[in-house]
């Protein structure tokens, strides 16, 4: 499998863990649940998710390929990276009714903004600069 290919596969389990990372805290919020370690988990998960794949962005890019506007790509997958943790510490660990709601609303404004990069060329295919 190229790294091409691999690029393209974890992009797109991003979009779904984005997607299901808001289905589970809208849950969390719908219920007046606290939010629980398993979703600090996954909230851990979902951006070394997003790292691993601007990493091989990165090895894509230091091999001589390139999307349509690298530095632009760069730059989204770079919020995709550190936003899931930012807004962790922002909220400095709160667990309540509102934090659900902002780590899903912002879930499902992340699963937009990588679909949005899919749509325009961003993510794909990287070919030989």
């Amino acid at each position: 499998m190229q790294l091409n290919d691999l690029h393209t596969i974890l992009f797109n389990m991003h979009i779904l863990y984005s997607i299901i990372l808001g289905i589970w805290a809208t849950t969390m919020a719908a219920r007046s649940q606290s939010i629980s370690g398993n979703f600090w988990g996954a909230v851990a998960t979902s951006a070394i998710l997003a790292g691993i794949t601007m990493l091989i962005g990165i090895i894509m890019a230091l091999q001589g390929l390139q999307v349509e506007r690298t530095g632009v790509y760069l730059i989204y997958m770079s919020w995709l990276v550190i936003i899931m943790p930012g807004l962790y510490t922002m909220l400095r660990g709160r667990d309540d009714r509102a934090a659900a709601l902002a780590f899903a609303l912002l879930s499902f404004f992340n699963a937009a903004t990588s679909t949005s990069m899919f749509q325009r060329g961003l993510v794909g295919p990287w070919l030989p600069g």
